[in-house]
């Protein structure tokens, strides 16, 4: 039995967020002092280092749920299937439905039966629900999707990732610049040929590693003093993902039974260009080769960090060859990788 991602669709926000319109802002250090060189130093170091140009943002009127479910409809759409055939929907996201201009969380009811009700399925056997993993969400509800169909419980699952990281962010701190909104789904399902997910690998290092990513006080202290934002401790998590998600790759490519030769493309988590390069690079030298040109498409530079949609957005591009000098082809073999908040780390390697 195989079990592959016969659809896909994402939701691209319009708005575009240049980084030249952070040259306004007002960005302080952690301790709330000021910085000691000007935005125009700031925005060109943090390109440099993140490889981003410009991010993109929802319109007001749309939360999480909303471009979720534009993203589901085009996957549905894409793999032809009926609405009410699907078996589970799982929906990752980190932060719920966050209205624009406000500073509340609203999961109640959770994204997945919001996002069943938009599409209007009636079947009450259709199961919804969310799951909270961090950046390497879809990716690990891609791996509960296939676990579902492989015990018998489903014969195919809708899985979303969907995120406005731009309402959560505190706009003091140099780190907003990363962040980005976006959906991506994906229909999993059996199939009779032989492509399809051949390995997957997950793990979740908490020991010392769990507050890496973390909700903390806006570095400006007096207009900001008691809501909290997304923050992280970057220089940990480049030297955390480095190390563990190249071996996380290999530890999957290595159960697969593929040889790293035959890897086409690595569709990793769009975080930070360098980190990213960084990680291929400790991949490969791994199996003592050297990283093929091309082999990582990036979608960072336009797109920004969109958690959750960063690697199914990447893999609906590359299949309806809307991302220049990269395509995918029957039988190629391909690696999703991700890391993010918990710290949570998976791969899957798949057979187109």
């Amino acid at each position: 039995m195989s079990i592959k991602i016969t659809g896909t669709g994402s939701y691209i926000p319009k708005s575009i967020e240049k980084n030249e319109d952070f040259h306004q802002h007002t960005f302080l250090n952690t301790d709330g002092s000021s910085i000691d060189y000007p935005n125009e130093v700031i925005v060109e170091k943090f390109k440099a280092i993140t490889g981003i140009v410009e991010r993109r943002y929802a319109d007001d009127q749309l939360v999480a749920s909303d471009i979720g479910f534009l993203a589901a409809q085009k996957a549905i759409d894409d793999a032809n299937v009926n609405p009410e055939d699907i078996d589970y929907i799982i929906c990752a996201h980190n932060f719920g439905d966050v209205r624009a201009n406000t500073i509340q969380s609203d999961i109640l009811p959770c994204l997945a039966s919001r996002i069943k009700h938009r599409l209007r399925i009636k079947n009450p056997k259709c199961v919804a629900y969310d799951i909270l993993f961090g950046c390497p969400g879809w990716v690990e509800g891609v791996i509960q999707a296939q676990a579902f169909i492989k015990a018998g419980m489903a014969k195919r699952c809708l899985v979303i990732g969907a995120e406005t990281l731009s309402r959560v962010v505190d706009k003091h701190d140099r780190d907003s610049m990363i962040y980005s909104d976006g959906a991506g789904a994906s229909i999993i399902e059996v199939s009779d040929d032989d492509s399809g997910i051949l390995a997957h690998e997950s793990a979740s290092f908490t020991y010392d590693e769990a507050y890496y990513l973390f909700f903390g006080n806006s570095n400006n202290k007096d207009l900001c003093p008691d809501t909290r934002y997304i923050k992280m401790h970057g220089r940990k998590i480049y030297e955390f993902a480095l190390t563990n998600v190249a071996q996380a790759m290999k530890d999957c490519l290595d159960k697969s039974g593929v040889d790293i030769s035959e890897i086409k493309k690595v569709l990793i988590h769009q975080a930070n260009e360098k980190m990213d390069e960084a990680i291929i690079k400790r991949f490969y030298r791994l199996f003592k080769a050297q990283a093929p040109e091309g082999i990582m498409p990036m979608s960072i530079h336009k797109l920004g960090n969109s958690s959750v949609a960063t690697v199914p957005t990447l893999f609906d591009l590359i299949r309806n060859n809307k991302l220049e000098q990269h395509q995918i082809n029957k039988g190629d073999v391909i690696i999703f990788a991700s890391v993010g908040a918990g710290m949570h780390i998976n791969a899957i390697v798949y057979r187109y």
